[in-house]
């Protein structure tokens, strides 16, 4: 990693900087305010699910009562997931397609394999 990366960790603290270094570029995505507002709130509450789980085993709380909030955060991420991969397909990848950019494809299905490990 060069001084001008930034290390890219995944949830598994896995480091991407090589993988990105690779990639010779830094794909941004410009989101309306209405869009980056509706994902930012989704996130804010997934947040404080996850503040109230931490408040529920500081409290000795009985396991299946945490299991139940914890299954709601997963369930939680994966409507996040769901909705922020289908707006990258519906903007990114089809603007791409649209250019001729195949190489989108092959992004799209690498990141699909990625997600469903």
């Amino acid at each position: 990693m060069n001084e001008n990366e930034l290390p890219v960790n995944d949830i598994n603290g896995e480091n991407h900087a090589q993988n990105a270094a690779q990639c010779h570029c830094h794909k941004t995505k410009s989101r309306s305010t209405d869009e980056k507002k509706a994902l930012m709130n989704r996130l804010s509450r997934i947040e404080g699910q996850i503040r109230g789980i931490k408040g529920m085993v500081e409290k000795d709380a009985y396991c299946p009562d945490i299991l139940v909030q914890a299954a709601a955060v997963t369930s939680a991420m994966n409507a996040f997931n769901k909705e922020l991969l289908s707006r990258h397909i519906k903007t990114c990848v089809a603007d791409d397609i649209r250019k001729g950019s195949d190489e989108t494809i092959d992004e799209l299905t690498a990141l699909i394999q990625r997600l469903m490990k």
